[in-house]
């Protein structure tokens, strides 16, 4: 073989090392929903520990992890809430399935200091009140003095979808009572806990003590947002947590879903405060 062969034989094979690298990475990624992501981060990393492969886990949202995944940017979505037929009509010549891995429950929250002064309980006619505008004081439920705060999500937001459709009858309801539009849960989160007078729509999962959730009010009857109420059925804004693949789905991804519908994955969801899938 000549100098100038031996350089072309060597040039080929790193090409073809490249491309083998750009087809096959070796890493999965996983993208989409705040509210399903901590049960999937913890996930991934005793997946890792087990198997040695890398699981990338990325926020963004329930409409971000189902784009992501349509145009093959991401290996599996995660979405709290079902695909919205406009989503599927994006991507005609794909297949997707819905996997679910838990359930939570969509809570009314509000500041701290609103449920010490006694708000512990609304109905659905007084969230859709508050929501749509009609009533923008907390004294009209009997709590102290103080314009409400309205926390809303954005339009894509799967936490928003379930609350709307359940609480408003609508799950693309108008919420033009809001004060704040924002996204990822840890913004909502901050957002109550930083006011004195706020109410918004989290996880069970982001509830602390600075964040509190309160009771619904149906039909005379108080139902606390709690993980047995929440297992039961019994408490009424509950939604499926969710991971979405493709019929193209790589075996290093399919792997990962497995691992997430075992006894051991199932462990995640129950720490991460959700309830498990049911067999």
């Amino acid at each position: 073989m000549t100098k100038q062969n031996a350089i072309i034989s060597l040039s080929c094979s790193l090409i073809a090392l490249i491309c083998i690298s750009c087809s096959a990475p070796n890493h999965v990624s996983v993208s989409g929903s705040t509210t399903v992501l901590p049960t999937v981060s913890k996930a991934a990393e005793s997946f890792k520990m087990e198997t040695g492969q890398t699981i990338i886990v990325n926020a963004g949202g329930s409409g971000a992890g189902f784009n992501q995944l349509g145009e093959g940017q991401t290996d599996i979505g995660m979405m709290s809430r079902d695909i919205t037929q406009d989503e599927l009509d994006r991507f005609p010549n794909l297949n997707f399935k819905i996997i679910p891995i838990g359930t939570d429950a969509v809570v009314p929250v509000v500041s701290s200091e609103i449920y010490a002064a006694g708000i512990r309980t609304l109905s659905f006619k007084d969230l859709d009140a508050i929501y749509s505008g009609t009533v923008d004081n907390w004294s009209a439920f009997g709590g102290p003095d103080k314009a409400i705060l309205v926390i809303d999500k954005e339009a894509s937001s799967g936490t928003r979808h379930t609350f709307m459709e359940i609480v408003m009858g609508d799950k693309n309801a108008l919420a033009p009572g809001a004060d704040l539009v924002l996204g990822a849960n840890n913004e909502e989160q901050t957002a109550l806990a930083q006011s004195d007078s706020a109410i918004g729509m989290l996880s069970h999962a982001w509830m602390n003590a600075d964040v509190i959730g309160l009771s619904i009010k149906q039909n005379g009857v108080l139902i606390d947002p709690t993980l047995e109420n929440i297992r039961s059925g019994v408490f009424p804004i509950t939604r499926d947590l969710n991971l979405i693949i493709r019929s193209d789905i790589r075996p290093e991804a399919q792997a990962f879903i497995d691992y997430m519908l075992s006894a051991e994955g199932q462990k995640h969801v129950a720490n991460s405060g959700y309830v498990e899938k049911r067999p």
